[in-house]
């Protein structure tokens, strides 16, 4: 199986973490997204979205990270993706919440117009207010997950072991680490974080992104 990918790439991490810690045996293609890789005919022709990533499983084409993990679960019969329906609905809506409601308030709203001039609005006004609508809209999913999520006594999302579930979430939870937030006030989704971070593969996954908060250190930005 290949996985066209970035390291940099939140949505490509998901996949990356699930799949060390699994073992399942990947052939990684990076797609540079610093330099248009995923703009080019050749790789739309794989994926018309240029999105990374992408799962190639002999031929058989897959897009969009929550469906790759779901597939790669479902090939290797992880347990981390429950067969049980009412625990498999469980996993499945935590990973609705967070790419329904957290992703996209706190990665489009408050990280990536922080980040990237092709998220930057088209006035001052608009930007600043974009992500001030971002910050606000974040802290209300932060409390959720603090309080309702995790402040159940759950070591995990989903209860005592980890899920699918979880790999979605942290990589999102993470992100905003980019511009220095450190979620001081939730104390429960802190001890999550360190928990998840503590995974065999997490340092080996997470190289490209700790490099990229390293080359950002110092700047002035909008944080939680």
């Amino acid at each position: 199986m290949k996985l066209y990918y970035h390291p940099a790439s939140t949505v490509s991490r998901i996949v990356m973490l699930f799949a060390a810690e699994e073992g399942i045996a990947l052939d990684y293609v990076l797609v540079d997204l610093m330099t248009g890789a995923h703009h080019q005919p050749a790789y739309k022709a794989i994926n018309p979205n240029a999105l990374v990533p992408v799962l190639d499983d002999g031929g058989f084409v897959l897009t969009e990270s929550s469906a790759i993990l779901r597939y790669l679960a479902g090939k290797t019969a992880s347990r981390a993706y429950p067969t049980d329906l009412q625990p498999r609905a469980r996993v499945d809506e935590a990973m609705a919440w967070f790419y329904g409601n957290y992703y996209k308030d706190y990665a489009y709203g408050l990280v990536y117009p922080q980040l990237f001039p092709h998220h930057r609005r088209p006035t001052d006004a608009g930007h600043a207010e974009t992500i001030e609508w971002g910050r606000r809209q974040s802290l209300r999913w932060l409390d959720v997950l603090d309080t309702h999520v995790l402040g159940r006594d759950n070591a995990f999302l989903c209860g005592d072991s980890i899920s699918l579930a979880d790999y979605v979430g942290i990589e999102m939870v993470t992100l905003g680490e980019l511009v220095g937030c450190t979620l001081k006030d939730y104390p429960n989704v802190r001890g999550w974080i360190g928990r998840m971070k503590a995974l065999p593969h997490w340092n080996a996954v997470h190289e490209a992104h700790e490099g990229f908060v390293a080359s950002l250190a110092g700047r002035d930005f909008v944080a939680i």
